[in-house]
């Protein structure tokens, strides 16, 4: 191999040196490069993705589309965009901000696209033919949890670190002040792994709504107040079944506890969301019932039948408690609410 000479290898250690900071300077997140590389083939137009999505939206029906750009007017759209963190702030909206609209243009390309025609194999028709009956994916659960932080601000931090690869779209203050921040047809990275039912998936087809608690504190009533007017527009919206309003915990008991112990579950059943029992007095629970077969039902996942037990308590008994067995007016509550889901 011919060695370089000493003038070549200073011109070779120069274009790294541009090429590094040409990157630091865009500072363009790893997550939008993944992004370009799925969306790559089924651009049609290069004029969708529209860089002021956060404040045109509402005017979305009526807009036309631009001429596409050329490359000269895209270069200077990227210089255009580059932000400055500010690092003086305990969480950079500007910068999140900026980095939502990259990523969600980025999307709306991949929406807005033809069907993919690439699949190995596949015997695809020469003309592309497109139905006309379609909408978007749309929610059919809402996860609720609490944050287990100090602040809304260290919240609004941590979902805007993509360092942490966790947000929701929704987070709600002590003080009733709602911050929606992913758009509800987009999948928020809140649920994690867990089971409900024989869904695995949660973020797919879930909104999440996180609440501003330290994990053990009450909610406070501005909280709640806040919570039900926005389930109310979410049910209202996308039609979400009365039993779909679920916590954390239930869906994933191995893992979490949240909303905790004193949050109003039988209040909000009472508003349509989520089931709740009725009076057990007269109650008889027939011999033959199996608690394990009831919670499965119901949707828990009972690979860790005590887990789950634990989980149903703390939701539909207001205890925490780490007793892994039912007491007899904890199994007629069970019996109760396992006759509303068959």
């Amino acid at each position: 191999m011919k060695k370089l000479s000493t003038r070549q290898m200073i011109v070779l250690i120069f274009i790294a040196l541009i090429s590094m900071a040409g990157c630091a300077r865009k500072a363009i997140p790893s997550r939008i490069e993944q992004l370009k590389a799925e969306r790559a083939e089924a651009l049609r137009h290069t004029d969708s993705a529209n860089n002021n999505l956060a404040t045109t939206h509402h005017s979305r029906h009526n807009r036309k589309l631009p001429k596409p750009k050329s490359s000269k007017e895209q270069k200077k759209e990227e210089v255009d965009l580059e932000v400055i963190r500010d690092s003086t702030k305990y969480y950079d909206a500007n910068y999140a901000n900026y980095v939502y609209t990259k990523l969600a243009a980025a999307y709306a390309d991949t929406i807005s696209a033809l069907p993919s025609t690439t699949g190995k194999d596949v015997n695809y028709a020469k003309d592309f033919v497109g139905s006309v009956n379609f909408n978007l994916r749309k929610p059919q659960f809402v996860i609720i949890h609490h944050t287990s932080q100090d602040s809304v601000n260290e919240t609004l931090r941590t979902f805007t670190l993509e360092r942490t690869q966790v947000s929701a779209n929704y987070l709600i203050g002590r003080d009733g002040t709602v911050h929606h921040m992913v758009n509800d047809y987009l999948r928020a990275w809140q649920a994690g792994q867990g089971k409900w039912g024989n869904i695995t998936d949660m973020n797919s087809c879930s909104v999440g709504i996180e609440l501003d608690n330290d994990g053990f504190e009450p909610f406070t009533d501005k909280q709640i107040n806040s919570l039900l007017a926005v389930l109310e527009n979410l049910k209202e919206r996308f039609n979400i079944p009365t039993a779909n309003f679920i916590g954390h915990a239930d869906y994933a008991p191995n893992r979490k506890n949240d909303p905790n112990v004193n949050f109003p579950w039988k209040l909000l059943a009472g508003k349509g969301f989520g089931l709740w029992w009725d009076d057990t007095t007269n109650v008889v629970v027939p011999k033959d019932f199996n608690e394990f077969q009831a919670l499965r039902i119901i949707g828990y996942d009972v690979h860790d039948v005590g887990k789950a037990i634990i989980a149903f308590r703390r939701h539909f008994c207001g205890i925490d408690s780490e007793d892994t067995s039912l007491s007899p007016e904890e199994r007629k509550v069970l019996y109760m609410l396992y006759t509303k889901y068959i």
